[in-house]
């Protein structure tokens, strides 16, 4: 079963529809014993840092995700959860994010005539293999929606790439963690290729 932590950020039913349409099980739930006995968990979101924080906060989840992370259940951040995954935001300065993995979130630039939220198709760059990109082409398109990205400290958790005004870190893996900016429940087959990697980490030895 795969646990989608309900915090009150938006695009839960979208990632909920797509894995069901996989034909994977999931739980919408904010409840730690579900979360903590699930096989996976996923950190959707839209939204912003700070708020996101304060929601984590008042619903006791950050403890929980914390325990998912040292008990080694695979675990995936898209959107909003992968940036939550980082330090902090230039989008809410003063709030510290969950600091599982190290690096900072910053805004896009605004200065350069490129549309700021950056929505629309990618390709992605893989500097080095990553598992949720198993059976993907170079340069697989997918969709992003957002006006801040990551610059992740750790050059080698970084697994995809893209470039909107400037090089942007797409996906980070490390150990179990996993984390796409762009959103793989909106992304066609690409996405959900990558949906369905997730699912089998931890299952190909079963």
């Amino acid at each position: 079963m795969i646990a989608i932590i309900d915090y009150d950020a938006g695009n839960i039913k979208s990632v909920e529809k797509a894995l069901h349409y996989l034909g994977e099980e999931t739980a919408v739930t904010r409840d730690p014993e579900v979360i903590l006995s699930a096989d996976h968990v996923i950190l959707p979101g839209v939204g912003s840092f700070g708020d996101a924080m304060q929601k984590l906060k008042e619903y006791e989840l950050i403890p929980v995700i914390q325990k998912v992370v040292e008990r080694k259940i695979p675990f995936l951040g898209i959107c909003l959860g992968l940036q939550l995954l980082f330090e902090s935001s230039e989008e809410s300065p003063g709030v510290e994010g969950l600091g599982i993995l190290k690096g900072k979130i910053l805004a896009i630039p605004r200065d350069q005539g490129w549309k700021v939220p950056h929505i629309g198709w990618n390709s992605l760059h893989f500097p080095t293999e990553g598992k949720l990109f198993r059976g993907l082409p170079e340069g697989a398109y997918v969709y992003f929606v957002h006006s801040y990205y990551l610059k992740a400290e750790e050059e080698q958790i970084v697994k995809a790439s893209t470039e909107y005004v400037v090089p942007i870190h797409a996906s980070v893996e490390q150990g179990q963690v996993f984390a796409c900016q762009f959103h793989p429940e909106k992304s066609g087959e690409v996405g959900l290729t990558i949906l369905k990697n997730f699912a089998a980490v931890g299952r190909e030895d079963v």
